[in-house]
C-alpha cells in the first residue's frame, strides 16, 4: 500500500497530504453528487409529505438543491476566518464531514418537505467548514512554483467523485428495493447509506493521513481582512476580490444549464441520456485538463489562463441558446469546461499567492464562496428568464462572462513571484 502511495505521489508530485485530500474529498464528492440526483426523485416519488409552502414542486426542488448553495457559500468567509484565526486545518475539515455523514443519514427518517429543506440547510452549513480549510491546507502544503499543479490534482480527483456520483446514483434508486438478509431497504434508502458511507471514508481518510502544516499553526494571527477596493495596487478592485466576482460570473453561465432541461430536450428533440452526457461534458472536460492547466499556470504565469478562460466562456454559452443539435449542444459544454479548467485552479493559484501567511482560509475563501453562490444563482436564473425565450438564460450568461473577462484584464495583474517562474525549468512540487 505504502509502495502505490509513493507512486501515486510520484506521478502527481504533489505533496503526499494533498494527494490523501484529493482522494478524500472525492469520496465525500461522490456522495454530495448522489443528492443531486436523488434528492427530485425524492421529492417527485410521493413519499414525501406535508405543507408546501405553496410552491409548485419544481419549485421546491429548485429551493431545497439551491439552499444548500447559498448557505455554504454564505458561512465559507466566516469558516475560512476561524480557521486561520485558530491556525487549524484538518479540524474543520472533520467537523465538516462528520456533519455530512449525519445528515445524510438523517434523510432515511425525512418524510416531509419540511424536513428534506432543513437536512438540506445543515449539509450546506457542513460544507462550508470543508472547502475554506481543504484550499488553505493545498495553498499552504505548495509554493509559488507548483501552486497551480497541486491545485490542480485536488480539483481533478473533487471533481472525478462529482461526475461519479450522478452517473450511480440513478442506478442504486432505480435498482431497490435490496434485501440483506431480513431487511429491506428502498432504493431511496440506499443512496443515502451509500452518500453517508463515502462521507465516512472521507472522514476516515483525513483522520489517518492528514496532518496541519507548522507554518500555518505559527502565522494564524495575522490580520485577516479582505479589501474591495485594491488599497496598495494601482487598480480600483482588490484583485482577489476581483477574482471572486469572475469565478461567481463564471459558475452563474456553467449552471444556467442545469435546470432547464425539459426545455433543452424538447428544443433539441433528444432524451434524457444526451443531457446526461451534456451535462457531464463540462466535467470531463474539467478531469481531464484541471492539473496540466495548473502546471501550466505554474509555468507561465497565472493571468493569460484566467483571461482565456473567461474568453473562452463567452461563445460557448452563448451558442448554447442557438444550436439545433444534440452533438453541438455536447461540443459547448465541452468548450465550457474548457473555459472553467482555465479559470478555477489558475485563480486559486493566484489568489493563494497573494495571500500572506495565515490569511489563506480567509483569502481563498471568497473565491470559494463567489464559485458556490453563481452554482445557486445560475439555476434561477435560467428557471426565470427561459420563459422570456430559450436562448435568453445564454444572453444573460454571455453577458456575465464578457463582464467577468473586462474585470480580470483591467483588475488582475500577474504577481511577481509568478512572472518570475516562467523563466525556472518546470517544476511539478513534491
Amino acid at each position: 500500500m505504502r509502495q502505490f502511495v509513493r507512486w501515486l505521489v510520484a506521478q502527481f508530485a504533489v505533496d503526499r497530504r494533498v494527494l490523501a485530500l484529493a482522494f478524500a474529498r472525492m469520496a465525500d464528492g461522490i456522495g454530495n453528487s448522489f443528492l443531486i440526483i436523488v434528492i427530485p426523485l425524492y421529492v417527485s416519488s410521493g413519499l414525501v409529505g406535508g405543507p408546501t409552502f405553496g410552491l409548485a414542486e419544481s419549485m421546491l426542488i429548485g429551493l431545497i438543491l439551491s439552499l444548500f448553495g447559498f448557505l455554504n457559500s454564505s458561512f465559507q468567509p466566516l469558516t475560512g476566518r476561524l480557521s486561520d484565526r485558530t491556525g487549524r486545518r484538518k479540524p474543520f475539515i472533520l467537523i465538516g464531514l462528520a456533519g455530512l455523514a449525519v445528515t445524510n443519514l438523517a434523510y432515511v427518517l425525512a418524510e416531509t418537505y419540511a424536513a428534506l429543506v432543513v437536512i438540506r440547510g445543515l449539509q450546506g452549513v457542513s460544507v462550508s467548514f470543508i472547502i475554506p480549510a481543504s484550499v488553505a491546507l493545498v495553498n499552504e502544503l505548495a509554493t509559488t512554483e507548483d501552486r497551480g499543479g497541486n491545485m490542480g490534482v485536488y480539483n481533478t480527483f473533487r471533481l472525478v467523485g462529482f461526475g461519479a456520483g450522478p452517473v450511480a446514483a440513478g442506478a442504486v434508486v432505480n435498482l431497490g428495493p435490496y434485501r440483506l438478509g431480513g431487511l429491506t431497504l428502498s432504493g431511496f434508502d440506499a443512496a443515502f447509506y451509500v452518500a453517508a458511507i463515502t462521507a465516512t471514508i472521507s472522514y476516515l481518510l483525513v483522520t489517518v493521513l492528514i496532518t496541519d502544516p507548522e507554518s500555518t499553526q505559527a502565522n494564524a494571527g495575522a490580520d485577516l481582512s479582505i479589501d474591495v477596493l485594491d488599497r496598495s495596487g494601482p487598480n480600483l478592485l482588490d484583485p482577489i476580490f476581483t477574482l471572486g466576482v469572475a469565478s461567481l460570473f463564471m459558475a452563474a453561465a456553467i449552471a444556467l444549464f442545469a435546470t432547464i432541461q425539459p426545455q433543452v430536450n424538447a428544443r433539441l428533440e433528444q432524451g434524457s441520456t444526451w443531457f446526461g452526457l451534456q451535462f457531464a461534458a463540462f466535467i470531463v472536460a474539467q478531469i481531464v485538463l484541471q492539473t496540466p492547466i495548473g502546471r501550466a499556470c505554474d509555468r507561465y504565469g497565472r493571468r493569460p489562463f484566467i483571461l482565456g478562460g473567461m474568453i473562452v466562456l463567452i461563445p460557448s454559452t452563448l451558442v448554447q441558446g442557438f444550436v439545433l443539435t444534440s452533438e453541438a449542444m455536447f461540443l459547448a459544454r465541452l468548450a465550457q469546461g474548457i473555459a472553467g479548467a482555465m479559470v478555477f485552479a489558475p485563480s486559486l493559484a493566484l489568489a493563494g499567492d497573494l495571500a500572506g501567511e495565515g490569511e489563506s482560509g480567509s483569502k481563498l475563501s471568497v473565491l470559494t464562496m463567489a464559485f458556490g453562490f453563481g452554482i445557486a444563482v445560475g439555476p434561477f436564473a435560467s428557471g426565470a428568464l427561459v420563459g422570456y425565450g430559450f436562448a435568453a438564460p445564454f444572453v444573460f450568461g454571455t453577458v456575465l462572462a464578457s463582464l467577468g473577462a473586462i474585470l480580470v484584464y483591467t483588475q488582475v495583474e500577474e504577481t511577481l513571484e509568478t512572472t518570475a517562474s516562467v523563466s525556472l525549468p518546470f517544476v511539478g512540487g513534491d
